[in-house]
């Protein structure tokens, strides 16, 4: 089975909505890139996930936020969730600039059977770092970000030095 057949079976995306966001952010133009878990599935063995989390530039949110008529959208203070009747599919645009200076540095790369636009490998360990340190977020989402992290770390230890020992004495060594 592919990947994007195996993706829209889990996610159940009879809608084919992430087919459909990705056309429209390319029809605008709009620089962006994956994040978060499935931008971490990029690098290293990857985990199911019916979040996609992206990034754009900051310049464009309101633009895309605009053009995205049809879609379910709920604005948080960091994200904007957009979801599609039809699917399970969860997509999360981050709203927080730090996050949008990773567009720049995005290679292509295998997501979900698709090649897109992927933040470096060190641009997210720095995103699941400030994402496991934010005491806002639930305890379950900073356990998967402290999860990535070690992900992210035994695919390049030389990494190491770039998360908090605050963070490194909560990994699970062996």
């Amino acid at each position: 089975m592919k990947a994007a057949t195996f993706w829209k079976t889990v996610a159940m995306d009879g809608s084919d909505f992430l087919q459909k966001l990705l056309d429209l952010l390319d029809g605008l133009k709009i620089p962006y890139c994956v994040i978060g878990g499935q931008g971490v599935n990029a690098y290293v063995e990857p985990v199911v996930s019916l979040d996609l989390d992206i990034a754009v530039a900051a310049d464009q949110i309101g633009r895309l936020e605009s053009a995205l008529t049809g879609y379910r959208i709920k604005k948080f203070a960091h994200s904007l969730n957009v979801a599609l009747e039809g699917s399970d599919l969860r997509v999360q645009i981050r709203l927080d600039p730090r996050y949008a200076e990773f567009v720049d540095r995005a290679t292509r790369r295998d997501v979900l059977g698709f090649k897109l636009p992927v933040a470096s490998i060190t641009d997210l360990l720095s995103g699941k770092v400030w994402a496991a340190s934010d005491p806002s977020r639930r305890a379950s989402k900073r356990q998967k970000d402290l999860a990535d992290i070690a992900r992210l770390l035994e695919a390049r230890p030389d990494l190491r030095d770039r998360v908090p020992r605050k963070l490194l004495d909560k990994l699970i060594s062996d």
